[in-house]
């Protein structure tokens, strides 16, 4: 089933595991990982995307993706600019991907999103809709594997 609009993409992964939203969700923030400074972000990503970590490690992935967050937070706050408001919603895609709740996938999508709106006003092109067609993409060959 090819994933065409928010409805379908929102219905697939909410009938996921929560093992398999953490999955997709970490293929969601690496599509927008560029956009975010902090390298922190790149192990957090890499624990997300392992089928066998253990609930210690997630607990570790998690502080580690929290503090992120605040810092970008921080940033945000200090030099208001869409760059560093890219970098945030980063943090917080991958923040989503490790939260214990339900929800995880599109939570993850979500800030993606943002990520990608605020790095094309930021690049002067406006916005589009080019990151939730790359995750329909995403969602398309995850439920296929």
């Amino acid at each position: 089933m090819a994933i065409t609009d928010d409805g379908d993409f929102k219905q697939a992964v909410d009938d996921l595991s929560r093992a398999a939203q953490r999955l997709l969700a970490a293929r969601f923030v690496e599509n927008v990982l560029e956009l975010g400074k902090d390298a922190r972000l790149k192990g957090v990503v890499n624990a997300a995307k392992r089928s066998d970590i253990t609930e210690d490690e997630l607990a570790l992935a998690f502080q580690s993706a929290k503090a992120a967050s605040v810092d970008s937070y921080t940033q945000c706050g200090h030099q208001c600019d869409w760059d560093s408001q890219a970098g945030h919603f980063v943090a917080q895609a991958a923040l989503a991907c490790l939260k214990p709740e339900p929800g995880a996938a599109w939570e993850a999508a979500t800030h993606a999103r943002m990520a990608r709106t605020c790095a094309s006003i930021a690049g002067g092109s406006g916005t589009d809709n080019s990151e939730a067609l790359a995750q329909y993409r995403i969602v398309t060959e995850f439920l296929k594997s």
